[in-house]
């Protein structure tokens, strides 16, 4: 049996609706859990992240305005895919689509660069979809920054030796940088 997920577009509207639902109850609100959503509305709640992960996620969101001024960073960026909300670790959206992040509770098209940053419970198949649906909901890059450290980008066509849209970016993003 093959699982099919309804496409993109009809998926969006129910997301929206339940997103929305989730933000508004406010014993949700209250909880240090992240949370996402699969394709059928059910909330999944991860622990907040290990310390080590915070640091990741402000090192390459400070890398990025650095490197792409002309943009916006976002950290915990909820995201409408075809399988539910999930919430992007850091992303780049461009300055010409800073007002889509103003204007909705939650992005119905990916940003220009989506980043998922492991932990050590994300499992290869979890990270693997999520690459997936964030080049599926139109990122142009997924980054993947591995626990060593090391950043693998991804583009529709695969695996990448370097970030196109951003190719000063670093190969790897220390936990802990020493400045």
């Amino acid at each position: 049996m093959i699982l099919r997920l309804k496409p993109l577009v009809e998926q969006t509207s129910f997301n929206l609706q339940r997103w929305t639902e989730i933000l508004a109850d406010p014993y949700l609100a209250n909880l240090p859990h992240r949370l996402e959503t699969d394709r059928h509305g059910h909330i999944i709640m991860s622990p907040p992240p290990v310390p080590s992960h915070g640091s990741r996620q402000l090192e390459i969101g400070r890398l990025l305005a650095e490197l792409m001024p002309h943009g916006n960073g976002l950290s915990e960026c909820p995201l409408s895919t075809s399988d539910g909300v999930k919430a992007i670790d850091v992303a780049w959206l461009s300055a010409e689509r800073s007002g889509e992040a103003e204007a909705t509770p939650c992005l119905t098209r990916a940003p220009e660069i989506c980043v998922e940053i492991l932990s050590p419970s994300n499992t290869t198949s979890e990270i693997q979809e999520k690459i997936a649906l964030y080049l599926e909901a139109g990122a142009q890059e997924v980054w993947v920054c591995e626990l060593d450290d090391l950043i693998t980008f991804y583009s529709a066509e695969g695996q990448m030796g370097t970030s196109v849209r951003c190719p000063s970016f670093p190969k790897a993003v220390p936990a802990f940088p020493v400045r």
